[in-house]
Parts: C-alpha cells; sequence; structure tokens
C-alpha cells in the first residue's frame, strides 16, 4: 500500500503565501471546508498546470478545534492547540483553525491560487494572517544569517517529518508549528558581527558553523540542537521565509517547521524562550519578537480526500512485508515527488 502525502517535505522554494483562517461557526461552514479539502488537488493541478516549472504547491493543516468538528472519528495522536511559552520572552498562542503553506517558483502562482482558495473559503472563513514570504539572497533571512542550513536531505528529510508506524492511522502525514517573528533590525545592526555570530553560532558571511567549543551556551544553534535519549538528533524541516514592508519599517521571519510529532519542535521554542537551563536563553529573541503560534496536522493526501467525502476513519488492514513508511517518496496532491536538497 502507497499513501500520498502532501508536500510537506518538498524543497525550499523562492516565494510562499502563509494563510492562516479561523473556521465560522455553523454547519454550512463545515461543509463548505470539506467540499474544499476534496477539491484542492484538482485546484493546484488547474493552476499549476500553465508553466510546471513554477513548481506550485500547497499543504494544507488543520487545528486540533477544527479536527473535532470535522468529527472524523479519530484523532491524530499528537494533535493538540500551540501551548504557549511565558520564560524569559513570550510565544503566544493565537486563532487559527486551517493553515495553508503555498509555495512557487514564482510569486504570481502562489498569489493566484491563494486567490482561488478565498473565492472557494472567503464567505466561511475570518482570516488570522496572511503574509507573502520571499527568498533573500542565498537563503539569508533578514537578519543577514542563511536560514534552513541544517536541513535533513533525502531520506532523513521525509523520516523527520512524515508520521510512519507510531500512529498508524495517520501515516503519511506531519506536523507544522508557525510563528511570525518581527525584528529590530535598528538594534541587531548596532551589535558586531561578532556579537551577532555569537547569538547564531556560525560565522555570517561564509555560514560555517562554530566548533562545539566555541560556541556560546546561548547560541541559536545550540539551544536548537536536540537529541533523544539514545543520543540521536531530532531534526526538523524549517520551510521559513523573509517578509516586510520597508515603507511601513516591518522586518520579519516566518518560521514554519515540519516534523512526525511536534514535541520536538515545542521542546526547542522552550529551550529558546525558557532557557536551557531555565534563563539561558536563545539571545535571538533580544531582537526578534514572536506575534503568532499555532500548530496544525497536515493529513496525507488519501487522508485529506477521505476529510472531504465524509468518511469515518477506520484503521488500515495490516498487509504482509509491508515496507516502512518513513522511506516513501510518493507523490503530493498528485504534483511533484519528494524532492532531496536543501
Amino acid at each position: 500500500m502507497t499513501i500520498a502525502n502532501q508536500p510537506a517535505e518538498g524543497a525550499l522554494t523562492a516565494n510562499a503565501i502563509f494563510l492562516t483562517l479561523t473556521l465560522h461557526q455553523d454547519d454550512g461552514a463545515v461543509d463548505t471546508f470539506r467540499e474544499f479539502c476534496a477539491d484542492l488537488p484538482s485546484l493546484v493541478r488547474a493552476v499549476g498546470f500553465r508553466n510546471a516549472s513554477a513548481e506550485l504547491s500547497c499543504v494544507l493543516g488543520i487545528g486540533g478545534a477544527l479536527w473535532d468538528r470535522l468529527d472524523p472519528g479519530a484523532r491524530p495522536r499528537d494533535l493538540h492547540p500551540f501551548r504557549e511559552i511565558a520564560g524569559v520572552h513570550h510565544a503566544p498562542a493565537t486563532p487559527g483553525d486551517i493553515l495553508l503553506h503555498i509555495r512557487a517558483a514564482r510569486p504570481d502562482y502562489c498569489f493566484e491560487l491563494a486567490t482561488q482558495i478565498m473565492l472557494r473559503l472567503g464567505a466561511v472563513v475570518t482570516v488570522e494572517d496572511e503574509t507573502q514570504g520571499f527568498k533573500f539572497f542565498d537563503n539569508r533571512d533578514l537578519l543577514g544569517f542563511v536560514d534552513g542550513t541544517e536541513n535533513p536531505d533525502g531520506v532523513a528529510r521525509a523520516a523527520a517529518v512524515v508520521i510512519a508506524g507510531e500512529d498508524p492511522l495517520f501515516a503519511g502525514g506531519s506536523y507544522v508549528i508557525v510563528q511570525k517573528y518581527l525584528h529590530d533590525l535598528a538594534k541587531w545592526k548596532a551589535m558586531t558581527v561578532e556579537a551577532q555570530e555569537r547569538v547564531i553560532g556560525r560565522h555570517k558571511l561564509s555560514d560555517i558553523e562554530f566548533p562545539d567549543d566555541r560556541k556560546a551556551s546561548y547560541a541559536h544553534n545550540v539551544l536548537t540542537n536536540i537529541n533523544d535519549a539514545d543520543g540521536n538528533q531530532l531534526q526538523i524541516l524549517r520551510d521559513n521565509m523573509p517578509f516586510g514592508s520597508p515603507a511601513r519599517g516591518e522586518f520579519g521571519t516566518y518560521f514554519i517547521g515540519y516534523a512526525r510529532e511536534p514535541g520536538r519542535i515545542e521542546t526547542m521554542l522552550t529551550n529558546m524562550f525558557v532557557g536551557l537551563p531555565p534563563g539561558n536563553y536563545d539571545r535571538i529573541l533580544d531582537v526578534s519578537t514572536a506575534v503568532t503560534g499555532g500548530l496544525f496536522f497536515v493529513p496525507s493526501s488519501d487522508l485529506l480526500g477521505r476529510i472531504g467525502s465524509g468518511e469515518a476513519l477506520a484503521m488500515p488492514e495490516p498487509e504482509q512485508g509491508r515496507a516502512g513508511l518513513a522511506g516513501r517518496a510518493q507523490g503530493s496532491l498528485g504534483i511533484g515527488s519528494l524532492k532531496q536538497g536543501n
């Protein structure tokens, strides 16, 4: 049995639109959303068919409250609301039932798909946030450092992102956590490059990571590097994008992290905001303020279709010699396949 998955583990792109929506509280809204789930693959194909090189894709995530309203008969094991973190700095939890992560090599394709989606859903949702991201030089954030250097590649990427046997009913799915950060660039630029590099834990120009014995205990890449009980690194896929408006003095990073279970991202965030040990927090937060926070489950494309049809979920039948799901590279929403590279 193969399970088609949404492109959560796809390659990074030059453009993105992030939409966070809250579904209205009426039965008609739920019915409209179900129809949208069923039609999303064909909608992406219709817009993307105009130019395959645009590499258009869309990931749809569903929040815990909306999942319960859909009442499919089972719940992903680790689905819960985003947990607010009150530490040295604050990570807020903000409203949102639906996350749409639209990616493409060209901004017009992102724009067109977002327009078509809002034509379908606009009457039954409240827009909590819309952020348009862009590639900045050689994948740098607006602080001037390369973002996503440590993303896993190939089979390791799918293993980090895609649910497998640990929650078999939801195999092929994923979890995603999003946060929108606003940067105080004047404060950041007042720091020396050497001080900035100590905060991040790598050289700014070359992107070379500091040796472990030269990293500050509060460095970003120290606090966000976590291991399991056996000492194995727990990886996630970051698809962060810069955003902003120079005219409004707005400069930021949209953090989006995919993982097969959200606890690894939550541990990273706790290390950043509370500190490890408590008080030894991520100094990047002295200049970067989180203004949103959400956690969503990303169903496989197969499961998304069943949600669209209103079909109740049931445990899959065991298969003789079934291969592990973590290493598969199946197509997503009928477009593309598992892409390797950063």
